[in-house]
């Protein structure tokens, strides 16, 4: 669950999925020019597209979550360079591997057997 008021910004482009809680709060500092400590979602995706990691502080301490998708891609925006905001439902379509831009799931079951 989203905490009531924090934003949600997904990094565009794609992240070396190797980098940790630190290196990804560094790059939110250092390439965004924001604060990673401010109660902010950072969402970030890596090359092949079926991993996200998402980065956030709580005033208390930072967290790292990740997720990869057995089948698909996670939905993310063509551009190479900066942020979008997303609301917290959108959010939750991406890390449901569904385009949060027109909600449908990104693969279908090819038979029922």
């Amino acid at each position: 669950m989203i905490p009531a008021g924090a934003r949600v910004w997904i990094a565009m482009g794609h992240t070396d999925m190797r980098r940790g809680m630190q290196s990804l709060a560094a790059m939110v500092q250092q390439s965004f020019s924001r604060d990673p400590f401010a109660g902010d979602l950072w969402v970030f995706r890596g090359r092949s597209g079926a991993l996200v990691k998402i980065i956030w502080h709580d005033g208390l301490g930072m967290s790292l979550y990740s997720k990869r998708l057995e089948r698909g891609k996670f939905i993310w925006p063509a551009a190479k360079d900066g942020v979008v905001s997303l609301t917290s439902s959108q959010l939750a379509c991406l890390l449901d591997g569904v385009d949060w831009r027109n909600p449908q799931y990104s693969w279908r079951p090819q038979s029922a057997g």
